[in-house]
């Protein structure tokens, strides 16, 4: 097949989330199916790694978008009632290109990425396209709202909850949807009475995340990973370091906790002490894991599933984990990851895993087991492909 995948942000390099996905999938995919790639820059500098997807897309399009213009993009909220992120990443550049693209070549399907990208593509029912959620975003924002925030804050995210709502019905214009977890395929079913929607699991890369003959005897390093300007991850370290760890440290004293990501904002920088370090970019982030006791991800509000949770499963590091993203691993709690939604349990469960290396290492090897029957990119890649060639022998 000939495939066009267009994205919201360059898929390199493929340290997390969106980029991270694309990225891995399409380097599977590459190797059976022609591909062609239509992107965003958002900086002069990522024009460098056109040639590393050269390796991969037969044709690289690199379309330049600057934080200033997105910001005036968004100045037209006041008269178009789509989601800011929506608004963020118009661009009558993207439409030129992509109209000049689609003028060329004659493709069996079309991967769209994120709902920031719907607009592009939704009128174009002459092609076979997919839409590819990376979770159920309403979801996201109704979780958001149960954390404590400013009147201001929470003003304009009850906003931007009620255009995201209604916007998501744009996933009925597509031939088909995907969600990456199966809580957020039924939370959007039911809220929009959708029948198109369906699954595709985030992966993890088993030739980066295996087992590194990991030691569990140590009890030192709690750890916590992600983009540290993500509003979720930032919320979840602050609330991890003022109500969770200090009741671990109650009967650990010697622990410490570890915040690995690029990126780290000042509400992050500011938590970094005697027992508390955070690291900025980590370039093998696998490392990382390798030295943690316990991996944390203390998520309050977010959806989809969480790369931090599958990577370390996938390693046999045992997890304490929020509700958040949880359902979609379709597991039971302990097995690779345990659940926990209040601070007193969450600390509990960390305290019960560095009682035991014994306990860290049946957890941990349920994990990996998980990981590697379910999320391995080579299987999502199978998914993805199933996906597109049902789409486009319609």
């Amino acid at each position: 097949m000939k495939i066009l995948f267009l994205a919201n942000r360059i898929p390199y390099p493929p340290y997390r989330g969106d980029k991270l996905k694309i990225y891995n999938l399409a380097r599977r995919l590459c190797k059976r199916h022609e591909l062609v790639l239509v992107t965003f820059t958002q900086t002069p500098e990522e024009e460098k790694y056109r040639a590393e997807l050269e390796k991969i897309f037969s044709e690289v399009h690199l379309i330049y978008l600057p934080k200033w213009q997105s910001a005036l993009n968004c100045l037209s909220a006041p008269w178009d009632k789509k989601p800011l992120q929506v608004l963020y990443f118009k661009s009558a550049q993207m439409e030129a290109k992509l109209d000049e693209v689609l003028g060329r070549h004659t493709f069996d399907a079309v991967h769209v990425q994120h709902l920031r990208m719907s607009p592009y593509l939704a009128q174009r029912k002459e092609i076979p396209r997919i839409l590819d959620l990376p979770d159920a975003f309403s979801l996201y924002w109704e979780r958001r709202k149960k954390v404590k925030r400013g009147i201001a804050r929470r003003s304009f995210e009850s906003l931007e909850q009620n255009r995201v709502k209604k916007y998501e019905p744009v996933m009925s214009m597509y031939d088909m949807s995907l969600v990456c977890s199966a809580e957020d395929l039924e939370y959007l079913r039911q809220l929009h009475h959708l029948d198109n929607i369906r699954l595709l699991p985030n992966g993890v890369d088993l030739d980066t995340f295996y087992p590194r003959e990991h030691d569990y005897n140590h009890t030192h390093t709690l750890l916590f990973t992600g983009n540290m300007d993500y509003a979720p991850n930032v919320d979840a370290v602050v609330y991890f370091v003022q109500e969770i760890f200090p009741l671990v440290r109650q009967r650990f004293p010697g622990t410490s906790f570890v915040i690995a990501g690029q990126r780290p904002v000042a509400k992050v920088q500011e938590l970094a002490g005697a027992h508390v370090n955070v690291t900025g970019f980590v370039e093998d982030i696998a490392a990382v894991y390798n030295t943690a006791s316990v991996v944390v991800a203390p998520l309050r509000f977010g959806a989809g599933t969480q790369n931090k949770v599958l990577e370390a499963m996938a390693m046999g590091i045992p997890v304490v984990c929020s509700n958040i993203g949880f359902r979609g691993l379709g597991i039971s709690s302990g097995d690779g990851a345990i659940m926990q939604t209040e601070p007193l349990a969450f600390a509990e469960s960390i305290i019960e895993l560095l009682s035991s290396a014994d306990r860290r290492r049946e957890v941990g090897a349920k994990g990996m087991e998980v990981v590697r029957n379910n999320f391995g990119w080579d299987a999502v890649a199978d998914m993805l492909e199933s996906y597109l060639q049902q789409v486009a022998s319609r």
